[in-house]
């Protein structure tokens, strides 16, 4: 595996830890805000439709640029976005700084997925997308619980500043490390034909329906293991780090199972992620909880690179655009799970209710990859016939 590409993995560690850290620094940050914990939580949503509207157009829009020139660019404003938000005052500002922060990442993710996939063979893109999207795996590990801890105990501002440095170090390797490239083969119109494909819209469907059944779940752990679960809030950190220890197992598994097998791995981490928030839904036993949130961050990130590889074997001859397009799939779910969770904390259901609408949410992604298996299978046995 080129050592670039594990730069540019490294470099999205960054990005996951200020994405994802918001899940344990809810309470302190609504307290601070003077706003309820469903509206910290769109801090999340806001975060994730910067990224669903950011993707597309700046893979476009960056399609002939020099992509380290590009990457670097979009990791300073995404220090300087951080930089905003940790000395904001009122939450509008706040939500404003996530959205740009966002649209910086989804630049910067259309134009990293895009490098790694041209760095590494065919046959290897599931590895070396699970390598690049292994940075959010050990931002769920390292990063997120760091954050949360720091936040705990020097307030949120604090956590901010600290992924601003981060991501100051994570350009310099980049500006070191990854060679510079530009796109000056690619056309705009044949890549713009990727979205006359219905398995296309097939395959990113089932991404972000896979994503929001996540993130409905995931973006109230803190609040559903202490009010529920009666888990400690010192414990939050650690428990968070276990989600990310679970995810580097699922990640790493699914990376070498994706390439074979996309299909029988997406059934299979489905089924677990059902059962580990069937558990969550009805316990009110910390440490069941946490083993179950241990089994979800396996069966969550373990589907990752099977999506990925879907959506590129659905692509074809659209590496730029679909890299885009599936960040933003992403997204989507990074936006419809917390708002979903959030209606339902709204409407009284409790915090358990989150892991049920997880759980309606994966029975629909299950649904969706049916049709996309039977879809395929149909299309593959006319290809044969002709």
């Amino acid at each position: 595996m080129p050592l670039a590409v594990f730069v540019l993995g490294l470099s999205v560690f960054a990005l996951g830890t200020s994405e994802f850290m918001i899940t344990g620094l809810l309470p302190g940050m609504a307290a601070d805000l003077g706003v309820g914990i469903p509206d910290t939580g769109l801090l999340i949503s806001a975060f994730a439709v910067g990224m669903v509207v950011g993707a597309p157009l700046l893979a476009v829009g960056t399609l002939r640029l020099p992509r380290r020139r590009t990457l670097l660019a979009m990791l300073g404003v995404f220090v300087v976005a951080h930089v905003v938000g940790a000395l904001a005052e009122g939450y509008a500002l706040l939500f404003a700084t996530r959205v740009v922060a966002a649209l910086a990442c989804a630049g910067f993710w259309a134009v990293a997925a895009a490098t790694t996939i041209a760095l590494v063979p065919a046959g290897r893109r599931g590895r070396a997308m699970a390598v690049l999207v292994g940075g959010l795996t050990v931002a769920n590990i390292a990063g997120v619980p760091a954050g949360t801890f720091l936040g705990q105990h020097a307030g949120w501002r604090a956590a901010f500043w600290a992924v601003a440095a981060v991501t100051l170090l994570a350009a310099a390797g980049v500006a070191a490390l990854v060679p510079e490239t530009t796109g000056d083969a690619v056309s705009v119109r044949g890549e713009l034909r990727l979205y006359r494909r219905g398995r296309v819209w097939l395959a990113l469907g089932v991404i972000a329906l896979c994503q929001a059944m996540i993130f409905a779940a995931f973006s109230y752990l803190a609040p559903l293991l202490t009010g529920t679960d009666g888990l400690p809030e010192g414990w939050v950190p650690g428990v968070l780090a276990l989600f990310g220890a679970g995810a580097l197992i699922g990640i790493t598994a699914g990376g070498r199972l994706a390439d074979r097998r996309p299909f029988a791995t997406l059934y299979g981490c489905l089924g677990l992620a059902l059962a580990a928030l069937l558990v969550l839904a009805l316990t009110t036993e910390a440490l069941v909880a946490v083993a179950a949130v241990v089994v979800f961050g396996v069966a969550g990130f373990g589907a990752n690179p099977a999506l990925n590889v879907r959506a590129y074997q659905e692509a074809g001859d659209a590496p730029i655009l679909v890299g885009a397009s599936t960040t933003a799939a992403f997204n989507v779910g990074n936006t419809l799970g917390p708002w979903l969770g959030g209606v339902a904390i709204d409407a009284g259901l409790g915090f358990p209710s989150v892991a049920w609408t997880g759980m309606a949410l994966g029975v629909a992604t299950l649904a969706a990859l049916t049709v996309a298996a039977a879809v395929r299978r149909s299309d593959d046995r006319e290809l044969a016939a002709v």
